[in-house]
Order: structure tokens, then C-alpha cells, then sequence
């Protein structure tokens, strides 16, 4: 029997996007939140703004020329399964992988690549969908992607100028009726506070941490200071591995991201962290629920965009 659904002051089923560059992204960046949501009768929809095609294999087990040859095929078939386990619903703007390299010259941007369309274009395909789901929360990367590749920062840019044009009753007149979406977040899982405590426990466990390299060359944490929001999802970790190791390519199972003992994260930090950026409602600081304070949805402005 599946769990009734939560819904907001007008009795309205909640609903929640979360934007993302790449097939994977959904899995490592938030998935036990959204594994939460969904047990909770919670819409939730992935759009993926790429395809990953120009990724590389990381799973060095498959890393063979005939897995190259077909990886966009083998990351469609993986972002299905994870899509499966995590429960949610996928959708796919349509833009190709832009690639990512290391130091200098940075290659000319592949034509097609969402890193060469205009963030305007862009914007006007991902808008209608905001229109037509109306998710009260939308969750996307901060204003460097996260870490600074080319499709996570125009995933931000995106995102945020798709809001404004779902939001105004002028644009895109086909589109439907403009939607303000009352609550948007920043997804801030990598901070350094939470790697600190994990790599604590680690050592006190007698456990090597696969932190410590990161940590001696981290020491400012500005994301930690712009932490709102604390969703529990302890339980929905597996959940979180699962979906994750579907992506079979693109992580390996004895690499470092299975390296702490999922007894040692559920202790050491039982969260998946956010900052909450755009609110048309009023909500107390800190937050343990995307949709705290959620109201009627409909009777907001985009002149009440505070935060």
C-alpha cells in the first residue's frame, strides 16, 4: 500500500523538481531526500538536462572500447534504473553532454552541448515543464554548479532563469498559465563540515578516511555558512547507494565513495544539507523540510521572492 499523499494548505498533492546536468547527478547529489519524499507520497520529477555523452568511464572494470563505443545508450539504460530505485519520475531537456577537460587550452564547445545553447533557450524548454508540473520546491546546484563544470553551472543559470519565465504571465503564451514556484533551493551536500565529522568518526573507528587528502587542502568553508536546510534521510542511504551504483559506469563500487561505513554516515551526519535562495512563504531558519511553511501556492507574487 503506498503512502498517502502530503499535500499543501489547499489540499493540493505536493510536488518537487530537481534539476540536474547529468544522468548520475540525481544519485549522488541529493537522492536520499528525494527517496524520502517519495515514501512520502511526495511528486518528485528529475530533469536532466544532458546526456552525459562525452563522459568518461570511471568504473575501471568497465571501462572496455565496446562500453565506450555505446556509452550514451549505457547512461539512458542506468538513469532509468536509478530512476526506478530512487521512485521518482525522469524527464530529459535534450542537450548534449558539453564535456569536461583538465588545464588549459579548454577545447571549442561541441555544438549541440548545453554548454554552447544560450541560457535563454534553454530556459524557454525547461520553463513549460514548470508550468505544467507547478512544483512547490525546485532544487537545483548553487552559482558554481557545485564544482566547475560547464553543464552544473548552466544548470544553475538554467534553472533560475526558467523560474523567472515560468513565473511571468507575458512569456511563452503557450506554455499555459504562469507558475511561481514558492520554494527554491540550492543542493550543498559537499561541505566540509560534514566531510570533517565523517572523517572523524572514521579515524576513532580505526578506519582510513578517504577525506584526509581533501580536508588538508580545504580549509575555508564558505558553503557551510550558506547551510539552511537540514532534510533527515538516514534511512533512505541505501536507497541513495543503490541508485547510485546503478550508474555503473560512471562509479566505482570499490572506490571512495563507498568508503565509509553507512552506520558511520547515518551517526556522523543523518542529513542532506540545502540553502533555501527564493520563498514566497514564511519559514523559520534552520529548516528539516523542503516544504516548511508551505501555504496556497497560488496566492503568491514573484514580488514576494525573498531569502
Amino acid at each position: 500500500m503506498s503512502a498517502p499523499s502530503r499535500v499543501d494548505a489547499c489540499g493540493d498533492r505536493l510536488r518537487a523538481l530537481f534539476t540536474h546536468a547529468h544522468p548520475d547527478d540525481e544519485s549522488s547529489k541529493g537522492a536520499a531526500t528525494m527517496a524520502r519524499y517519495v515514501a512520502e507520497g511526495i511528486r518528485v520529477v528529475v530533469c536532466t538536462l544532458t546526456g552525459g555523452e562525452r563522459g568518461d568511464i570511471l568504473n575501471p572494470k568497465l571501462d572496455t572500447p565496446e562500453n565506450n563505443a555505446r556509452l550514451p545508450e549505457l547512461r539512458k539504460a542506468e538513469m532509468e534504473r536509478a530512476r526506478a530505485i530512487l521512485g521518482v519520475e525522469q524527464v530529459w531537456l535534450g542537450y548534449e553532454d558539453s564535456g569536461y577537460f583538465e588545464g588549459e587550452p579548454w577545447p571549442p564547445t561541441p555544438p549541440g552541448s548545453l554548454a554552447a545553447a544560450p541560457v535563454e533557450e534553454a530556459a524557454a524548454r525547461l520553463a513549460p515543464l514548470l508550468r505544467e508540473l507547478r512544483p512547490h520546491v525546485v532544487v537545483t546546484y548553487d552559482e558554481r554548479g557545485g564544482y566547475p563544470h560547464p553543464d552544473h553551472i548552466m544548470t544553475h543559470r538554467v534553472t533560475m532563469a526558467a523560474l523567472d519565465l515560468a513565473a511571468d504571465p507575458a512569456a511563452l503564451p503557450a506554455a499555459g498559465p504562469a507558475w511561481i514556484v514558492p520554494k527554491v533551493y540550492y543542493q550543498m551536500g559537499f561541505h566540509r563540515r560534514r566531510f570533517a565529522k565523517l572523517d572523524r568518526l572514521m579515524h576513532e573507528r580505526g578506519l582510513v578516511s578517504p577525506y584526509a587528502d581533501r580536508l588538508r587542502d580545504w580549509q575555508e568553508d564558505e558553503m557551510a555558512d550558506r547551510l539552511t536546510t537540514f532534510v533527515p534521510c538516514a534511512d533512505y542511504f541505501e536507497v541513495r547507494d543503490k541508485a547510485l551504483l546503478a550508474h555503473a559506469t560512471q562509479v566505482d563500487p570499490d572506490g571512495p565513495w563507498f568508503a565509509v561505513p553507512l552506520d558511520i554516515q547515518k551517526a556522523g551526519w543523518p542529513t542532506e544539507d540545502y540553502e533555501l535562495v527564493r520563498s514566497t512563504v514564511p519559514t523559520a531558519l534552520p529548516e528539516s523540510d523542503l516544504f516548511a511553511g508551505l501555504a496556497c501556492p497560488a496566492a503568491a507574487s514573484a514580488d514576494d521572492w525573498r531569502i
